[in-house]
């Protein structure tokens, strides 16, 4: 796999690229924004490795730029951790979001959890059911069953149950999902998300006090979780 990093700092560039390397990732390196949208568009990688504060071109407009043409996964490199900071990239599409300082091991584990929500993602278009655990979702009749039961659910439980496992293992924050689920007019409606998050915790988790897979992401949004 060939992964992009866009990192004006040179000594992070170099430990990423012997970190991934190791590993066996081919790794290219960008000093700027703008350097790397031009390596990204010559030579499409299948990750990136991304900063954001870096002058000119920053991380959120690469974002931005990125998600015009390709769907490549982005991770989020970066000593900002605010929650904003994070709400904002995730909302401009990267896909998951690492603070500095960080352990090389849990970057691989987060860029391997991408690369398999992008392939699942693409897989589940042409699968009729999906099944975690005890947890079955049948597409074509919009069922849900729980440990051999069918669930009921209501038409937005639904739609969210479908898009949050479509993008499973990534974080989604308020407003994606509430843009994506309810509309555009919807975005500021926590309340409702939290409500019909926490039936569907009832309706599909063994003990929803304990949720195995949907967890939330503190005042940032949820994560629907297959990959432990």
């Amino acid at each position: 796999m060939r992964v992009l990093i866009i990192d004006d700092e040179p000594q992070i560039r170099r430990a990423l690229k012997a970190g991934l390397e190791r590993s066996g990732y081919s790794v290219v390196g960008a000093a700027s924004g703008e350097e790397g949208l031009n390596l990204a568009a010559e030579h499409p990688p299948d990750i990136v490795i991304l900063d954001l504060a870096m002058p000119g071109t920053d991380g959120f407009e690469v974002c931005v730029e990125l998600r015009k043409w390709t769907k490549i996964p982005i991770i989020v490199l970066s000593v900002r951790d605010t929650e904003e900071d994070k709400i904002k990239a995730l909302d401009l599409g990267a896909d998951d979001y690492l603070t500095k300082p960080f352990g090389v091991g849990e970057l691989l584990a987060r860029m391997r959890a991408v690369v398999r929500r992008l392939s699942n993602s693409d897989e589940d278009s042409s699968q009729p059911t999906f099944k975690v655990g005890e947890l079955e979702v049948d597409y074509i009749h919009r069922k849900v069953i729980m440990a051999g039961k069918e669930v009921h659910l209501t038409p937005k439980e639904y739609d969210l149950l479908k898009y949050m496992i479509q993008y499973r293992n990534r974080v989604l924050t308020h407003r994606q999902l509430l843009s994506k689920v309810w509309g555009a007019e919807f975005v500021d409606d926590v309340h409702t998300l939290r409500v019909h998050v926490a039936n569907l915790r009832n309706k599909t988790e063994s003990d929803p006090t304990r949720p195995r897979f949907i967890r939330t992401e503190t005042r940032i949004g949820y994560r629907f979780r297959t990959d432990e």
